[in-house]
């Protein structure tokens, strides 16, 4: 009974926290979107009326526009127009790199207002409705979860809400309002990574271990972003993404270079938070196991065991990274022949920064873990101690 009051505290806890978080991150001006807003709407395309009906909006010129438009009739799904039905257009241009679909009776869809005076049609094509299918997958992830899971699958769940949460609703808005980046990055992460552990192992020995090794290979990945930034001249500006964001707003343009430093150390926190828990949950294993091992003993095989997880998971790092950017990767080797100009490309050399310095935070996680493991776990044993520690 004592452990659940616990468990719903922490997580009411963390909760509140986000609550807070939340309010101060919004408390000031946030960056004006200079775009237009575009308000969508859910549709289900109940007839197709005319599949080349630029010939008919545009019968002198429908040749020379280079578009191809679909009439078809959809039926609105939500809001204070719902069961209503209106004529509808989806434009192509024939300029796309890739044809999209027409649209055909049945597809769930998303339209907005039509912006065009030519065509007299209150509503136009914006996109396929594809969230559908990903609650789906979301939903069969989170049924295999609680499955195989059980209760750990409820805390994981929790966790996975309060992380998004920590994500979307405290961090993005409090970079889009101007509030230090390089502060509100590194308390999401510790948020994160006492609020994970805390609720998906409680308050445990194993937990604060965890925990004490996560902190100090985020921190030693931050560190080693910002010394390193002091020699390579980096501008931020790795990707269109980059400076689309610092167009929001010319005249106060966002810092970019602490966006890149906050994606690095984020993207590395859940490989970091990985390996402190594989080494702290296999000693406390180990402990129940053998529960005469000695400090020194908890400690050389919290070396070994790290020896066998680094490698497999600096590989997790670079992959992870080049794949997310799989495409620009291509991009530039195809068009760079010189080695020495690809390798000293900013988005190059900040996906390697991304790698090295989360492989150096995981590096130190490794031994600090064991560290603070071997005092929580081991057993007096200062002779056997000595002995150990000279054989490592």
């Amino acid at each position: 009974m004592k452990q659940k009051i616990i468990y719903i505290l922490t997580v009411v806890l963390c909760v509140l926290l986000l609550v807070a978080g939340r309010k101060f991150a919004t408390a000031r001006p946030a960056v004006e979107n200079a775009g237009t807003v575009t308000v969508s709407e859910k549709v289900k395309v109940t007839a197709v009326i005319d599949p080349e009906y630029e010939k008919t909006a545009f019968p002198d010129d429908w040749e020379m526009r280079g578009e191809s438009i679909v009439l078809f009739e959809g039926e609105f799904m939500d809001g204070y127009k719902k069961g209503e039905r209106e004529l509808m257009v989806q434009r192509v241009d024939d300029l796309y790199a890739v044809e999209m679909r027409p649209v055909r009776e049945g597809d769930k869809i998303a339209v907005y207002r039509n912006p065009d005076s030519q065509i007299e049609v209150n509503y136009m094509f914006a996109e396929y409705n594809r969230v559908t299918v990903l609650w789906w997958l979301v939903g069969a992830f989170m049924f295999l979860l609680l499955l195989f899971g059980r209760k750990k699958g409820v805390s994981t769940i929790i966790s996975l809400a309060l992380t998004i949460g920590a994500i979307f609703l405290v961090f993005v808005p409090a970079v889009l309002s101007y509030c230090n980046i390089y502060l509100w990055s590194l308390m999401t992460c510790v948020y994160i990574i006492f609020m994970t552990l805390l609720i998906v192992n409680g308050y445990t020995k194993k937990s604060l271990a965890a925990i004490i090794g996560c902190v100090g290979g985020v921190a030693v990945t931050g560190a080693l972003v910002k010394f390193c930034d002091l020699f390579l001249h980096t501008t931020g500006l790795v990707d269109e993404d980059a400076l689309y964001l610092r167009m929001l707003n010319p005249e106060n343009p966002l810092d970019i270079k602490a966006v890149g430093f906050a994606a690095i150390i984020i993207g590395a926190v859940g490989a970091v938070m990985d390996v402190a828990m594989d080494i702290s949950s296999a000693l406390a294993e180990l402990k129940s196991q053998v529960p005469d091992i000695s400090t020194a003993q908890i400690v050389k095989s919290g070396f070994t065991i790290g020896r066998d997880i680094i490698g497999t998971m600096s590989n997790t790092l670079i992959l992870a990274y080049i794949g997310s950017s799989l495409s620009c990767t291509l991009l530039m080797v195809a068009g760079n022949p010189s080695l020495l100009l690809l390798f000293n490309t900013e988005m190059i050399v900040v996906e390697l920064l991304q790698t090295i310095a989360g492989s150096f935070g995981m590096l130190l996680t490794i031994p600090l873990t064991s560290v603070v493991c071997g005092v929580l776990y081991g057993s007096e044993g200062k002779n056997e101690d000595k002995k150990v520690y000279r054989n490592m």
